[in-house]
C-alpha cells in the first residue's frame, strides 16, 4: 500500500456504501445532457482524503469522462504542489486540514496563484491510546503540552501524572507536512512547530493506527474519522480544557462545539483559473450539492456544514472572492458562520 492512501478494501467499502445511498435512494444527480471530459488534479490532507475519494468516485458516475486524481501528500505537501513555480505542474485544488498559512499566502503571490478558500466540513482530532491502557481515560491540555513539548521528552507514563504506572510511553503522530500536526501543535503548545521530535511520524493515518494498536504504551492523534473506522483497535481519550470536564470527540460533540479545543474546520483551496474549467467547476458543484450525504455517511464520519454555510461558500466561488479569511487575525477563533455568513452560531 502506498503511503498516505486508503487500503483498497477500505476505499471500496466507502465507495460502494456511498453509491448505494445515492442510487438506491434515488438521489443520484441525473446524467448530464452534455458529457464533460478532462482531468481534475487535487492533493493534500490525509484527513480530508476520505471525503475527496468518495466524492471523486461518485462524481465519476455522473461524469465518467472526467478523471479526478486524488493525491495524499499532507496539507503542507499539497500546498507545495498547488503553488509550484511551474504552472503546468500545479494541482487544481488543495484539500487541507488547516487554513493556508502566511508563508503559503506569500508564496501564492510570488508565483501568481489566486485562490478561493472553501471550507468543506468539520472534524475533531482524536487522541487515542492502546486498548490495554486501563489507566488513562482523559488528559488535560496541560498534560498534553507536558507530553509533547520539546526539551522534556517524557518517556514513561508515570511521569505524565501521579498514579500512572511505570510503562514506556511511545508517541505516534502525523508528519510535519500534515495540517493535523500543525493544528494540534499550535492548539496544544500555543505556537507552531514547538513539538518534540522523538515521535513516530507518518503522513498515513493507517500507519499511526497500527502503531498505537500494537503498543501497550502508545499514544497518538489523528482525525476522528480514522478512530471511528478503527475503534475496535483503539481507545479514545477524553480531552479537557484546563478547569473543565473532559469531553470525547463524537459527531455530536464536534457539531455542537463542546469538544474543544481540538475541533476544527477542513478546507478546499481552488486555483481561480482552474475553477473556470467546466470539469473542475462541475466537480466542485457536485460536492457542495451533495455535501451532507458524502461528509456524514458512516464510512466517512465528518460533520457537514449547514445549507446556509454551503450557499455562502459557493457564492465565494461564483463571485471569485480570492484570498483567505484567516489572513485577518481577528478571524482566528471565530466560527465559520461568523466568518463567512457574518453572524454568530
Amino acid at each position: 500500500m502506498k503511503a498516505g492512501r486508503l487500503p483498497p478494501r477500505a476505499f471500496g467499502v466507502v465507495c460502494v456504501a456511498l453509491a448505494t445511498i445515492f442510487c438506491v435512494a434515488g438521489k443520484t444527480t441525473a446524467p448530464a445532457k452534455s458529457r464533460l471530459s478532462g482531468v481534475v488534479n487535487l492533493d493534500g490532507s490525509s484527513t480530508v482524503a476520505p471525503i475527496m475519494l468518495a466524492a471523486a468516485e461518485l462524481f465519476r458516475v455522473e461524469q465518467p469522462r472526467v478523471q479526478v486524481k486524488v493525491g495524499i501528500s499532507g496539507s503542507g505537501g499539497g500546498f507545495k504542489k498547488f503553488l509550484n513555480e511551474r504552472a503546468e505542474l500545479r494541482t487544481d485544488i488543495i484539500d487541507a486540514s488547516r487554513p493556508i498559512n502566511p508563508a503559503e499566502v506569500r508564496r501564492a503571490a510570488e508565483v501568481g496563484v489566486q485562490f478561493i478558500e472553501m471550507p468543506i466540513a468539520y472534524d475533531g482530532i482524536a487522541v487515542v491510546v492502546n486498548p490495554e491502557n486501563d489507566w488513562c481515560e482523559a488528559l488535560t491540555i496541560t498534560e498534553l503540552r507536558t507530553i509533547w513539548e520539546p526539551g522534556r521528552e517524557i518517556a514513561n507514563w508515570q511521569d505524565v501524572r501521579p498514579g500512572f504506572p511505570d510503562v514506556p510511553l511511545k508517541l505516534y503522530a502525523p508528519g510535519t507536512d500534515s495540517g493535523t500536526f500543525d493544528y494540534f501543535v499550535e492548539t496544544v503548545m500555543g505556537r507552531g512547530k514547538a513539538c518534540r521530535s522523538d515521535f513516530a511520524p507518518s503522513e498515513d493515518d493507517h500507519v499511526l493506527v497500527r502503531g498505537v494498536a500494537g503498543d501497550r504504551g502508545g499514544l497518538g492523534y489523528f482525525g476522528y474519522s480514522y478512530f471511528e473506522a478503527n475503534k475496535g483497535r483503539l481507545k479514545l481519550v477524553g480531552i479537557g480544557a484546563d478547569g473543565l470536564s473532559p469531553v470525547k470527540p463524537s459527531l455530536q460533540t464536534i457539531r455542537d462545539g463542546t469538544y474543544q479545543p481540538l475541533s476544527r474546520p477542513l478546507f478546499l483551496y481552488v486555483n481561480v483559473e482552474a475553477a473556470q474549467r467546466p470539469e473542475v467547476k462541475s466537480f466542485l458543484r457536485f460536492i457542495f450539492s451533495n455535501v451532507k450525504r458524502i461528509v456524514e455517511h458512516p464510512t466517512v464520519n465528518y460533520v457537514a456544514l449547514s445549507d446556509e454555510l454551503c450557499a455562502a461558500i459557493w457564492a465565494r466561488l461564483e463571485r471569485r472572492v480570492t484570498g483567505s479569511a484567516y489572513a485577518d487575525p481577528g478571524n482566528r477563533g471565530k466560527s465559520l458562520r461568523e466568518i463567512y455568513v457574518g453572524r454568530e452560531e
